[in-house]
């Protein structure tokens, strides 16, 4: 079984160079000589709410494989106050401190195998990051704030100098210096996480532009955005002179080019940050009346927006607005989008639909472990190799996702493109075997 699977994955290597090859230039494809980079960053979110439905533990990283493929680890999230702080709260929709580091990981569950003692000052997944890292000496972990529905006061914390500079320093105190709130026999205390958390990432959804409803909004927020990276950078390098650590600060960016518009200022903000992840994902979904894709490479043929959203079309939005390459990390999701009561025939793309299809968590929301099973039950897997996509269908549900061939694809247009690197939304999405993760690796693998 091995050659046989050796000559299939050599074809899918040579199909897919041949592909982009082939494709016409654009701004991010004209890279010069990009393979000759040092390495790759292969960023991986790893969801604060996984252990639970998921029944995905911070163990599964090591486990599966999929520490040794990563250079970073987002933890996501930290929450921002009204007030504009950093904070950890157990209130409903606040936060989940039991979760965070309150819970004490029984032994099972355990990166090392040891369960978490009574008494201490960290437990639950900061804890058993922090053994992860123990283990995998070149990981680094960032605490990611914000996300779709805690980004509702970023616009509060970068409002002024002062209001920024208390942020940041709230941050840098909660997750760097770790301090969390507890002690005295319970968990939490001074220090309890120092170590922990190698950075932050900002995952502002958006600046100047509508996201979660009730977002708080301004006009003055894409300047402010950059004004508060260099907040960060400023603490972040000046806490890193006394303990001689480079503290990484990195962003999460919209594929939307009007929301880049809105929102930022293009060259400016890559002057602060280390690397930005590019929103590569959620292009279409079951709130559109029509099928489509979620993630493709390209804009397919025959797509009924135009214009319309792609993977290239979000790094040439950037790379246009003064963004380097080389500090561009592809979004690529562990899940797909899904439609049902398509009619229409054929193989289901572009077909009207009646709505978000059934899943396990959230319609029209399903990770790619449970995706990658109804292929062959019932569905069939169709490929646009061209655009860079695939999807199922069974002539009534539709499902637009990334599979290992889509992931390889999406991996040699980045070398080509000469990009920082790819991030994953998120690792819970993956299988046991961390095949998309382990994917990402070998197309990511310096030559």
């Amino acid at each position: 079984m091995r050659p046989f699977r050796h000559r299939r994955l050599t074809a899918v290597v040579a199909l897919a160079t041949m592909l982009l090859t082939a494709a016409p230039p654009t701004a991010a494809s004209a890279g010069d000589k990009p393979d000759r980079r040092a390495g790759y960053h292969r960023v991986g979110y790893f969801t604060q709410w996984g252990i639970y439905g998921r029944a995905f533990p911070v163990k599964k990283l090591d486990t599966s494989g999929a520490a040794s493929r990563l250079t970073h680890v987002n933890y996501a999230f930290g929450n921002v106050s009204e007030d504009g702080r950093c904070y950890v709260d157990g209130g409903p929709g606040e936060g989940d401190a039991w979760a965070d580091y309150q819970r004490p990981v029984p032994s099972e569950e355990s990166v090392d195998g040891v369960a978490d003692a009574p008494g201490q000052a960290l437990n639950g997944n900061f804890g058993q990051l922090a053994k992860l890292k123990a283990k995998h000496r070149d990981l680094k972990v960032l605490i990611s704030l914000g996300g779709w529905s805690w980004s509702t006061y970023f616009s509060n914390a970068a409002r002024t100098d002062a209001s920024r500079k208390a942020f940041v320093a709230s941050c840098i105190d909660l997750y760097l210096k770790g301090n969390l709130p507890g002690g005295d026999g319970a968990a939490g205390g001074p220090g309890a996480a120092a170590g922990v958390f190698d950075g932050i990432d900002l995952d502002w959804e958006w600046p100047n532009w509508a996201g979660e409803p009730g977002n708080v909004i301004r006009p003055q927020d894409r300047e402010n955005f950059t004004k508060l990276l260099a907040e960060f950078r400023r603490q972040l390098d000046a806490y890193g002179r006394t303990t001689r650590a480079h503290y990484a600060l990195t962003a999460f960016l919209p594929a939307n080019p009007a929301t880049m518009d809105a929102g930022y200022e293009g060259r400016k903000i890559f002057k602060y940050l280390d690397f930005a992840t590019v929103q590569g994902y959620d292009f279409h979904g079951g709130w559109d009346a029509v099928t489509n894709q979620q993630s493709a490479l390209r804009v397919p043929a025959g797509a009924p927006d135009n214009p319309d959203f792609s993977a290239e079309v979000a790094i040439d939005g950037w790379i246009a607005r003064g963004a380097p390459r080389d500090k561009l990390v592809l979004g690529i999701p562990y899940y797909g989008r899904g439609w049902t009561g398509v009619t229409g025939g054929g193989n289901g793309l572009f077909q009207p639909a009646t709505g978000p299809a059934p899943a396990t968590f959230e319609p029209g929301y399903e990770d790619y472990k449970q995706l990658k099973t109804l292929a062959g039950n019932g569905y069939t897997v169709h490929r646009d190799l061209r655009s860079g996509h695939a999807w199922l269908f069974d002539g009534t549900t539709f499902w637009t996702y990334d599979d290992p061939a889509v992931v390889l694809q999406k991996t040699l247009y980045i070398r080509r493109a000469g990009l920082a690197g790819a991030m994953i939304w998120s690792l819970d999405g993956d299988d046991d075997n961390a095949t998309l993760t382990k994917t990402i690796g070998a197309g990511l693998t310096t030559w």
